[in-house]
Formats: C-alpha cells, structure tokens, sequence
C-alpha cells in the first residue's frame, strides 16, 4: 500500500468514498508532516511560508495512461512522491485514459511535472498542472456518472478534453497520438482505411534521437473527412488505443521539424 497523505483507509481510488469529501471538507488544511524522506524529494518544515495566501491545492491531471492503469501503477510512475489520491476519469462509465493526482505537498507538484511524457508500460503519459476546482469537477461528475444523472446545472463547468475535441475547428488535419513504436504509413493508413489516403499524407513524429515518438500527423482531403475519421478516436492498433486530435499545419511542421 503506497502512501496517501493522512488518508490510510486503503479504499480503491476509481470508488467515491469518505476519503476525498474528508479532502474537499478541509481543503489545504490536511498538509501534514511527510511520512519521510524520499529520494526525489524531502518536505521543508512546516509550516509553509505563503504570505497572506493559503498554499496552492497540489493536483495534477495525467493523460494517456492505461486502460488496465490501477493506482499503484500511478503511485510507481510518481515514485518517490506522496500520493494523497488518484481519481481515475470516465466517461459513459468507461476509463477516458486520464486521471487527477492529489500529492502531498504544492512543492511536489514541480516534481510530478518533471515525469511528463515518460512511459507507463509502452504508453506515454503527459501530465499537466491542475486546479482544486477541476479536481472537484472531476469527482461530482465521477459521482453522477455512477447514478446516471447529470452534475447540477448550476455547477461551475470544466470542459473535458473530450468536449474541447468536440468543439474544435477541423483543417483537415489530425493529430495520433499512443501510437506503437513499430507503425508505420501502411499501418496508419490501414487504420483510415474508410479514407482516402496516400503515404504522403502520413506524417510519423520522431524524438531527438530519431525514433519515432509515437505521435503522428495525418493529412485528410478535406475538413469533413477529418472530422469523421474522428469516429475512431479511441480506437485499436494493435494492441494499443489511439487518441485523436484535431489538429493544423503549424503545430504539424513544428513536431516534425523537432525530430529532423
């Protein structure tokens, strides 16, 4: 059993339980005295020195984990780190391949941020920076998915990836992303095969050392077709999801001016 702050219950982190409203009833007030010192990061003496303000809430969102992800897996990924909670996103009742991390302290927040782009298993996973109402956001739409109603209207909203997805301007082009190392064009196009594709219009995003990062641009004939090859957004290669993104040719040349 990993860490969890001053929270030892053990409950599962996919479950709505008594653990996070005791987080969202004290709010900052449950940073506490670190359980000891870790290799990535030792905790300065408390009290912390915020002047006139409360310290930051420490979240963070992470995108493009697992399917099988469980908490552990989260907890190895940040090793090292205090993990007060791990609330795992659905959507319709299905894992989204995101989630929020609750640490320890807002200092480790700096540290969680160093882990983006570096691999869980054969995925990479990005992590971004979060706030206390998007955490909260996070779990009362966990807790109506569970009932099958809605949040509360008035509730203040947080637009999901999946919504901003939805809502995006289409040029044409497409933005793979968890793609396996070992795909090539014909692989690609194989996954468009309703489309109309030619190699040239399979762009395959390399790292610095030349490898391929597992991203990849994908050029349609027009907006249209790439807004309906989005109906695969989600979808298998192999043995791996791919999440798609709208995308467009000024952020397509960067990434692949990035690998030359």
């Amino acid at each position: 059993m990993f860490y969890r702050g001053k929270y030892t219950d053990g409950a599962d982190g996919r479950e709505m339980g008594a653990k996070r409203q005791r987080i969202i009833d004290q709010g900052p007030s449950f940073y506490g005295n670190s359980p000891g010192s870790s290799f990535m990061y030792t905790a300065p003496p408390p009290p912390y020195s915020y002047v006139s303000q409360p310290p930051p809430f420490p979240v963070v969102r992470l995108r493009g984990l697992p399917f099988d992800c469980t908490e552990t897996d989260v907890a190895e990924f940040f090793h090292g780190l205090d993990i007060v909670d791990v609330l795992f996103v659905h959507k319709n009742s299905k894992f989204t391949g995101e989630a929020f991390c609750v640490l320890g302290y807002p200092l480790q927040v700096d540290f969680a941020l160093q882990k983006n782009r570096q691999n869980m298993g054969r995925r990479y996973v990005e992590v971004f920076r979060s706030k206390r109402q998007e955490y909260y956001k996070a779990i009362a739409n966990e807790v109506a998915d569970a009932r099958g109603s809605s949040p509360r209207r008035n509730a203040p909203r947080v637009k999901s990836s999946d919504e901003a997805k939805e809502s995006a301007e289409h040029t044409g082009i497409l933005r793979l992303r968890g793609l396996p190392f070992s795909a090539g064009k014909d692989d690609i196009m194989e996954f468009f095969k309703d489309f109309v594709l030619s190699e040239d219009a399979v762009h395959i995003v390399l790292n610095s050392e030349g490898r391929p990062s597992g991203e990849a641009f994908v050029e349609f004939t027009n907006a249209e077709d790439s807004k309906a090859a989005m109906s695969k957004d989600r979808m298998t290669l192999g043995s791996r999801y791919i999440e798609l993104f709208p995308s467009f040719s000024e952020e397509m040349e960067e990434a692949i001016s990035r690998g030359r």
